[in-house]
């Protein structure tokens, strides 16, 4: 596949597959899948290209784009990379103030937003925002204020560029295109601090093309891809560019919540998702076995263990399993494997990339001996996405797979992961300071990662800036311990207070739902979930199961007490960022109260 530069990839990949889909997304009124073929989408990217000089778009200045998953992002970027502009994304789900500072530090003038939650918060600060000239509105069912004077819909943004008036202006921008350019500023959604601006060239996705091109041998053009994590996340992005580049389709999932609708509906063949969605699979499977009895429980029981010894013990490091085995593994293959995979809708399943959070063993261990090919990775927004990950045979269960090809990996103070190659950021937007301490004066990047290495193969220990240290002396790696625990289906969240403490105390978030069908089984009364939590048979039900599952760490690590809450940690208060992880800080903060209730003698 010719690895070409993104201002042109998409017109090039055009020209190769013409009329077979390159995009399909989701009408909500007729609950069909509209397709886009690779000519519409490469006409459709020309007239955006068009129209944003019709704006008044420069070379290299910045676009933004504050929206949720959907196939206008893809039109407004590679047009804008046509006029070597920068794509700059905001999650969906950011506030106000957060799409104010972005606005303000990378100074857009142009914003496109896609419905009304984005258009409302853009809106609210448009006069705090020096630079911002113009929204530009993807739904056109979002209701504009009447105070509104400036923003246009999208197709009214296209029309503008529809007479393709501005092609020679276009086509000689992306004459002097080069991978030098700036293609991103990722903004990192940071649990301290101000968000820091990742600059991405087009050099790092060339190289990041090239390099999982080598790893990822078994994808093809024919391949089907649903798009499920936001596009903001360098997970997701990174994937769709290389996606694209494969000439694969990509099925924009609009709505997060929707996708164990629309994953049954596309039956995808690949797709980037986070551990937690794996997690959610094999509790279901788990309550499933919990329920079931005599014969049935015992064939599915019987079927994971065929299957970790067929995948795990033989598969996995390319040995031939035996004959009886492998007559077992066929039969299970046939009725248990197969029924999972089409309840969740990936029986047409190539592989599956996971990163983001660490996966549990156990998590991983059920994954693959169902048969389902889980690759499990490790990457960072500076290092534009992978920097490891499970190769299809001779992985590790408990690693975060083989360093990718070009990629060099050094160990450094404090088991820290350091890292070089050409995927690597050039630093952060206007942050001098930082970027100072991001990459060292001998060209190494320092993750805040610690690590280790194990032949070619990565291990992840902690993120170091997260350890804890108790009043006695110890450190506490919280991550490694939360990862654990909330492998438990009762479990949706939980965050771990040590620091400066003398033991381990936590604040959970269980699955509501679960926790009140245990309380009608077990005939529990109450009035409300904040009642039924203080439940000393709930309380007792779940200290029983965290001391199972804490069984592996040091007395010093186990969690001594806990206070279960009646409400979810939220965005909206500041405790989650923009991809769900917990802000230590600001729980700490929130939970004063409650935390000190917990350290009382």
């Amino acid at each position: 596949m010719n690895n070409c530069h993104l201002s042109v990839l998409v017109h090039e990949r055009a020209r190769q597959y013409g009329e077979k889909v390159a995009l399909r997304y989701r009408d909500y009124k007729t609950s069909t899948w509209i397709p886009v073929t690779w000519n519409q989408f490469s006409d459709t990217v020309k007239v955006a290209a068009n129209a944003l000089v019709k704006l008044g778009v420069a070379e290299e200045e910045n676009l933004g784009v504050f929206s949720q998953n959907k196939p206008e992002w893809f039109y407004v970027e590679f047009g804008g990379f046509a006029n070597r502009a920068v794509s700059i994304p905001f999650y969906a789900t950011s506030s106000a103030a957060q799409a104010q500072y972005i606005i303000n530090d990378a100074q857009i003038r142009f914003l496109f937003v896609g419905e009304q939650y984005q258009y409302d918060a853009a809106f609210s600060v448009f006069g705090l925002c020096s630079s911002l000239q113009q929204l530009i509105i993807f739904d056109r069912s979002v209701v504009k204020d009447p105070r509104d004077q400036s923003s246009i819909y999208f197709d009214e943004f296209l029309a503008m560029g529809a007479d393709h008036s501005e092609q020679a202006v276009v086509d000689a921008r992306t004459a002097r295109a080069t991978n030098d350019d700036l293609a991103n500023i990722l903004y990192t959604s940071g649990t301290t601090g101000d968000p820091k601006g990742v600059l991405l060239h087009h050099f790092n996705y060339q190289e990041a093309f090239r390099i999982h091109d080598i790893r990822l041998t078994t994808f093809t053009d024919k391949d089907v891809s649903m798009n499920f994590l936001p596009l903001t996340h360098v997970f997701e992005k990174a994937w769709c560019y290389f996606v694209i580049h494969k000439g694969a389709e990509i099925c924009i999932n609009l709505r997060a919540v929707d996708i164990q609708t629309t994953i049954k509906e596309i039956r995808p063949t690949v797709m980037c998702s986070v551990p937690r969605f794996w997690e959610k699979v094999y509790s279901g499977v788990q309550e499933k076995i919990a329920e079931t009895k005599g014969i049935k429980k015992a064939m599915m029981l019987d079927a994971l263990k065929v299957g970790r010894k067929y995948n795990l013990d033989y598969k996995r490091i390319g040995k031939t399993p035996p004959p009886l085995l492998a007559m077992k593994y066929k039969f299970y293959e046939k009725t248990v494997y197969s029924l999972l995979k089409r309840t969740i809708g990936i029986e047409r399943g190539n592989f599956f990339p996971t990163a983001g959070a660490a996966v549990p063993d156990e998590i991983c261990i059920f994954v693959q001996s169902v048969g389902i090919n889980m690759m499990v990775g490790y990457g960072l927004t500076e290092s534009t996405a992978t920097v490891a990950c499970f190769p299809y045979v001779d992985f590790e269960i408990g690693s975060v797979g083989k360093v990718m090809p070009g990629i060099e990996v050094k160990i450094g103070a404090d088991n820290e992961i350091l890292l070089k190659g050409k995927t690597m950021t050039t630093g952060y937007y206007k942050k001098p300071i930082e970027t100072a301490a991001l990459i060292d004066e001998e060209g190494w990047m320092h993750t805040g990662d610690a690590g280790y290495l194990k032949g070619d193969n990565l291990y992840l220990t902690e993120r170091i800036k997260d350890l804890y240290k108790t009043s006695n002396g110890k450190y506490i790696a919280p991550q490694s311990i939360e990862t654990k625990i909330t492998i438990d289906r009762y479990i949706d969240q939980i965050a771990l207070i040590a620091d400066e403490r003398k033991f381990v105390s936590a604040l959970i978030v269980p699955v509501y739902p679960f926790v009140k069908e245990y309380a009608d089984a077990n005939k529990i009364s109450y009035t409300d979930m904040a009642d039924l939590l203080k439940n000393p048979k709930i309380i007792a039900l779940f200290k029983s199961r965290i001391d199972t599952l804490q069984q592996q760490f040091a007395h010093y690590e186990q969690i001594k007490r806990f206070t279960l809450l009646p409400e979810p940690f939220s965005m909206e208060r500041g405790e989650l960022t923009n991809t769900l992880k917990i802000k230590r800080g600001v729980v700490a903060k929130n939970y004063k109260d409650i935390i000190d209730k917990m350290y009382e003698e």
